[in-house]
């Protein structure tokens, strides 16, 4: 199949999911859109691994994700989004400190459905996020916090309880929505490899090729990558919030993917 029609199928999924009120048929429509990306993907890799000499043979790409501009609010859990679909569709990723910009490593057919992917779950979790701040729900659980106050010549730090604050309450939902989404994309990529490498007369055909795919970008982004240092968005420092965690965690299971009707050109900055 040709990545064109691959990405028509893939779209006609995420239509699907949605137009679906039902959570479980959107879950659905998810998992299969995931299982056809991956299963493609193995597709177009036997593909290069028998292309005629005349043919130009399909080589991994570097391409340039913006997330957002430089200070503005959300782009770590924005960021952290992207790596874990990423991470699902083999792409690998560095990530600038600033969380606004991300380099991705792969195969053209591979970076594009993980586009259209985080256009259309970036889109969802917002929306999520913002009716769990304004139903107010966060404000019901509280945090400690470390206080300083002068007496006398002395500096004294006291831990006092406060209401978890929105900021707070936003970063950790995102967190544990972006971790669940990473962990289903994961689940259906692996059950789709599975199946691939269960066909006795093309098993061990397809688990060479999916190795040989895997060596070379592993070789291609040690060839390119310049990154330095190690990125630390992908955690909550401005405090803890079980209870946004849970609210994150569970809009994440039931998450559709929305508002996403082309998958090349597919929106790929965060919301204003």
């Amino acid at each position: 199949m040709s990545s064109d029609k691959m990405l028509t199928r893939i779209g006609g999924l995420l239509r699907q999911a949605e137009s679906t009120d039902n959570p479980h048929e959107g879950e659905a429509f998810m998992a299969a859109a995931q299982r056809l990306a991956t299963a493609s993907s193995i597709d177009l890799a036997v593909a290069r691994a028998h292309a005629a000499g005349r043919e130009k043979r399909a080589t991994p790409t570097q391409r340039l994700i913006t997330i957002g501009e430089p200070g503005k609010k959300g782009l770590r859990t924005y960021a952290q989004l992207f790596l874990v679909i990423a991470a699902a569709n083999d792409v690998q990723c560095d990530i600038a400190q600033t969380s606004a910009v991300i380099y991705a490593y792969g195969f053209t057919g591979d970076i594009d459905v993980c586009e259209a992917l985080y256009a259309s779950l970036l889109i969802q979790m917002v929306r999520a996020s913002d009716a769990y701040i304004k139903s107010g729900e966060h404000r019901d659980e509280t945090t400690v916090r470390a206080q300083v106050e002068t007496r006398g010549r002395r500096r004294v730090t006291t831990r006092v309880r406060r209401p978890v604050a929105g900021v707070t309450a936003r970063l950790n939902f995102q967190l544990a929505y972006a971790a669940r989404i990473g962990q289903r994309l994961a689940d259906a990529k692996k059950e789709a490899e599975e199946q691939a490498v269960s066909v006795p007369e093309s098993s061990a055909e397809t688990a060479l090729v999916l190795r040989d795919k895997q060596l070379e970008l592993k070789d291609y982004y040690s060839e390119n990558s310049q990154a330095r240092g190690t990125w630390r968005g992908g955690r909550a420092s401005a405090g803890h919030s079980s209870s946004a965690q849970r609210a994150g965690d569970r809009a994440a299971r039931t998450a559709r993917l929305g508002n996403s009707p082309e998958l090349p050109g597919a929106r790929r900055q965060i919301p204003s």
